[in-house]
């Protein structure tokens, strides 16, 4: 059975063509999925009656996956633990704030090969790829969250797993994502994370020349040195920061787009004065914003966030380097859905 999610445009009008359907069916379809938030093609009322039983009977449902958990934080987060066909589970997040920002944070993978010591994406280990539908279902699933006149705002790919290993399923779900007949977010509004894939940073950058799609670049950095973020980011020793700053400065040039640093601030392991000081040297000269985020703590792992006059320290003495900071504030911590906290299974 074909999965709806899953087609691009031109696979999806070939096949309407082959049921002898007319394309504008399509863009219908499209209008109940994305703009009135129905994702069941029994109630999409403007398509006859035999339409919708044939799309039901050669697609079955449009959302695949099964919602095992709904948790909604006091400060308007909310998670969702997801099981997918194959029976393996992801979490995705609906992040709020007062400015109207209503923020969607996907999964890319099942599980995560990086393993970065303070986060909990890969303590259960590396199973697959995502696909384009799978991640594109997310997106619906966090948008029918918010109320019938509200919608997603922005993305962020900071769920669990590597954006630049499923690089291409992942493009195209957030091509289908910013579609204005989509869910019609701006590009400028989709952060891509990553821990620093120089390969793979480099094929975003050739995708953002082609497709003229902006996205934001954000690299978990981490550490100033390579001793100390390989220890932190075991990933590190196949790469080296000089490879990911000379992939980022190529990614500036081709795109005009300034990379986001993030640093989560762990104490007494990367907090220090010299790591300060490293930090500002490696940033002085480029166009580029550090994203300080205090760690989110996991049960399992033995690591504590830095005090919040650490956290300010640190920020002042950045800032006195001429280094531009922000500080991420926690957002969803106590349902386990705060950065670095997302698991594959329940948490």
């Amino acid at each position: 059975m074909n999965n709806y999610l899953e087609l691009p445009p031109d696979k999806l009008a070939a096949l309407f063509r082959d049921w002898q359907l007319p394309e504008y069916r399509i863009k219908q379809i499209r209008r109940w999925i994305y703009a009135r938030k129905i994702t069941d093609f029994e109630h999409m009322t403007d398509l006859p009656k035999t339409v919708r039983s044939l799309l039901a009977e050669k697609f079955g449902s449009i959302l695949r996956s099964k919602e095992l958990k709904h948790h909604i934080s006091d400060d308007a987060s909310q998670k969702l633990l997801l099981e997918l066909e194959d029976g393996e589970r992801i979490e995705c997040v609906l992040l709020q704030n007062d400015r109207h920002h209503r923020t969607a944070c996907i999964s890319t993978q099942v599980g995560c090969a990086m393993q970065c010591s303070f986060c909990a994406s890969g303590m259960d280990g590396f199973v697959r790829n995502l696909t384009r539908g799978e991640m594109l279902e997310q997106l619906l699933r966090l948008n029918v969250l918010l109320p019938q006149d509200e919608r997603l705002t922005h993305i962020v790919v900071m769920g669990i797993g590597e954006p630049m290993l499923n690089l291409d399923a992942l493009l195209d779900a957030l091509g289908e994502a910013t579609r204005s007949d989509g869910l019609d977010i701006s590009v400028r509004r989709v952060t891509i994370s990553t821990v620093g894939i120089p390969v793979g940073i480099r094929k975003l950058a050739d995708a953002v020349v082609q497709t003229g799609k902006g996205y934001k670049l954000a690299v978990s950095l981490h550490a100033p040195n390579d001793t100390l973020r390989s220890q932190i980011i075991p990933y590190n020793l196949r790469t080296s920061i000089a490879d990911i700053f000379s992939a980022t400065d190529a990614y500036f040039d081709k795109t005009g787009r300034r990379v986001t640093f993030e640093y989560t601030l762990i104490e007494s392991l990367n907090d220090q004065p010299e790591h300060i000081t490293q930090l500002a040297g490696l940033l002085r000269h480029r166009t580029a914003l550090v994203n300080v985020i205090p760690l989110n703590p996991v049960l399992a792992l033995n690591f504590r966030a830095p005090s919040g006059k650490a956290v300010q320290h640190f920020v002042e003495r950045l800032e006195a380097c001429g280094i531009q900071v922000k500080v991420r504030f926690r957002k969803g911590d106590k349902i386990a859905a705060a950065c670095g906290q997302l698991r594959r299974g329940e948490s």
